[in-house]
């Protein structure tokens, strides 16, 4: 299905001709993000400069209902900035400036394509930073970040991007524009704010986001152990964290990742033949506790397994480290033409049985299968790699991503910690949600979209006939019985 031309033309006149695009290999830039199992070229793509003209946008799509995705730098994981042909993909990397930084209150105000990693940088002077870090903060915007509710290893202390969004502006997909929380943070009534972070574009467009700043750590050690066994290194990660200490960071590798990372340009210094490795951080602003903390760590490690615990000389061997953690996807995807990057969640107590059950699984159905996790919080990424072109091998990958979500989810765990649900994982939703908790969020949606054009096909189950599909067995929802 084709974008009507009058629907071209309104949204032409409103951008100009050059930020555009209705063609051909124009199209081709936006038709994947970055999970390599889904394809899908947008009818149109538009490059707006500022509120007003996303405003006007919207306007244009809500009056003859054409639905539209919200895209930053595609470097999403979930298929979530994928649009249809008979929808307009809104890519937002035009609006990339920081508009304040305002170090005596700790935040800055910044436009939805600024990316991650140059916020940081621009508050660097003050003695500030961005804490939030996904492994692609060098590439990926803090748009897109408020979309999936993204974290990053120092999550685990620091928290995830809700625990730093203050207030936003929002362009509503009916075109209205609203503010959502404060300056100083407060929330008056309910926390929209946190609603609207991680709600995957189905919500509206963020134009101006106020964040929190961080003041950067004084004093930081990192250590990096290495491990026989996935199940050591799985309990030694319990062991830390019912120690009570809180690392900045907890990050795991296993054999098959750091030999990738080893093998590449971001070669870390990882001892390629060990099971496992654990990188682990602690930071704050007294050398005596933050070397006590990570005593007392080193400690732990060696009680429950390590062969040997090293700690960081300096910055640039610190840096080195965390280069080698933050570019291991890259590294693997060097091995295959594709890498699928899988994001569930497991109780820290269980990371031992199933990190051993992926690997099971990774061997059960002839698939080459690695290990990195935020293993601090338990937010695994298993990745997958394989050539998508081979059919028998690509329905191989699919079944074993699948059972990979299962293991987890029976293991008290959830299907996702910050890569969003988007296309990947929209199956497994009918597997942790009844049907009538998945109305309650199609209401909730509703609410900020009555016609539902904002993200469709994304999240939320297809509902048709009245009923949740792929719900076999749920109980019909109160909507559904009417």
């Amino acid at each position: 299905m084709s974008i009507e031309s009058q629907v071209i033309d309104a949204l032409t006149r409103v951008v100009g001709p050059d930020w555009i695009k209705t063609h051909g290999s124009d199209l081709d830039t936006y038709a994947a993000d970055g999970l390599p199992t889904r394809e899908s070229k947008p009818g149109a793509v538009v490059l707006p400069k500022c509120t007003a003209e996303i405003r006007s946008i919207l306007r244009i799509l809500n009056h003859h209902r054409v639905p539209f995705v919200a895209r930053g730098a595609g470097t999403g994981l979930s298929g979530g900035a994928l649009a249809g042909s008979d929808a307009v993909s809104v890519v937002l990397t035009r609006m990339n400036k920081i508009l304040e930084i305002d170090a005596q209150n700790r935040r800055a105000v910044v436009e939805p394509g600024v990316v991650n990693i140059r916020l940081s940088e621009a508050a660097a002077q003050f003695g500030l930073h961005y804490a939030p870090d996904p492994s692609s903060q060098s590439a990926c915007t803090i748009g897109g970040n408020v979309a999936e509710n993204a974290g990053g290893p120092h999550c685990l202390k620091y928290g995830v991007t809700t625990n730093h969004i203050l207030e936003l502006d929002v362009v509503l997909p009916n075109g209205e524009i609203t503010t959502l929380g404060s300056p100083g943070g407060d929330t008056w009534g309910p926390d929209l704010v946190g609603l609207f972070i991680g709600s995957e574009g189905m919500f509206g467009i963020a134009t101006r986001i106020v964040v929190r700043l961080t003041p950067i750590p004084t004093d930081v050690r990192t250590l990096l152990a290495d491990f026989d066994s996935l199940r050591q290194a799985g309990t030694a990660v319990s062991k830390v964290i019912a120690s009570g200490i809180v690392p900045a960071a907890l990050e795991m590798m296993d054999r098959e990742c750091v030999n990738a990372v080893e093998a590449s340009i971001y070669a870390a210094g990882y001892p390629t033949d060990a099971a496992a490795v654990l990188l682990a951080e602690v930071d704050g602003s007294g050398v005596k506790s933050v070397e006590a903390e990570a005593d007392s760590i080193e400690k732990i490690l060696l009680e429950n397994g390590a062969r040997t615990v090293r700690t960081a000389a300096n910055e640039a061997e610190r840096n080195k480290l965390w280069q080698g953690r933050k570019k291991a996807f890259g590294a693997l995807g060097r091995i295959s033409p594709h890498l699928l990057v899988q994001d569930a969640v497991v109780p820290r107590s269980k990371l031992p049985d199933v990190l051993e059950r992926i690997s099971d699984i990774g061997k059960w159905h002839g698939v080459k299968v690695s290990s990195v996790s935020h293993a601090g919080d338990g937010n695994l990424h298993p990745n997958l790699n394989f050539d998508r072109n081979n059919a028998e091998e690509y329905a191989r990958v699919e079944a074993a991503s699948a059972e990979i979500i299962d293991a987890c989810i029976k293991a008290g765990g959830t299907i996702t910690g910050e890569h969003g649900v988007g296309m990947d994982k929209i199956q497994h939703m009918t597997k942790i949600f009844d049907a009538d908790t998945l109305t309650a969020m199609r209401e909730a949606r509703r609410v900020f979209d009555p016609n539902e054009i904002a993200n469709p096909g994304k999240v939320l189950p297809t509902h048709s006939c009245r009923e949740w599909s792929g719900a076999p067995g749920l109980t019909r929802s109160k909507e559904s019985q009417a």
